[in-house]
């Protein structure tokens, strides 16, 4: 995984449509910019506890997380069951969904080619921070 600090000041609005793009039949085009809409500002909720991770690896793909893919992950976040979190393990990082339930912790992946981090005594693990959103290129 590569670490990409958050930006700290840097704004890069763009443009806002007022209309929303149909997904399903074609609806006729609105062209009227709405306003404008900085990404940091939309993405971003602790600017000092945030930073941006590259994924690497195939493990989450059933999350619509990809390799490639980056995260806006945040630290400020208490992380909760079913929180996609980046942890240490071992010493090693991992992207995963946690699951606390009877006690228990567990690491999940969300693809079954993939088996999930069960803990036993002796093992370390830290949370580095809670995902909040994935940036998906399409191409």
């Amino acid at each position: 995984m590569i670490f990409v600090p958050a930006p700290d000041a840097l704004r890069m609005e763009r443009p806002l449509f007022r209309s929303r793009v149909p997904a399903g039949l074609p609806a006729s085009a609105e062209d009227h910019v709405d306003g404008s809409l900085d990404l940091n500002e939309h993405l971003i909720e602790h600017r000092e506890s945030t930073y941006f991770i590259r994924v690497q690896g195939q493990s989450m793909t059933g999350a619509g997380i990809h390799d490639g893919d980056l995260l806006v992950v945040d630290r400020a976040l208490e992380p909760r069951d079913g929180d996609i979190v980046v942890a240490m393990v071992d010493n090693e990082l991992t992207l995963k969904r946690l699951s606390r339930r009877n006690g228990h912790i567990r690491l999940l992946p969300e693809n079954p080619c993939f088996r999930p981090i069960e803990f036993a005594d002796g093992q370390e693990l830290s949370i580095w921070g809670v995902a909040t959103s994935v940036v998906h290129r399409l191409k």
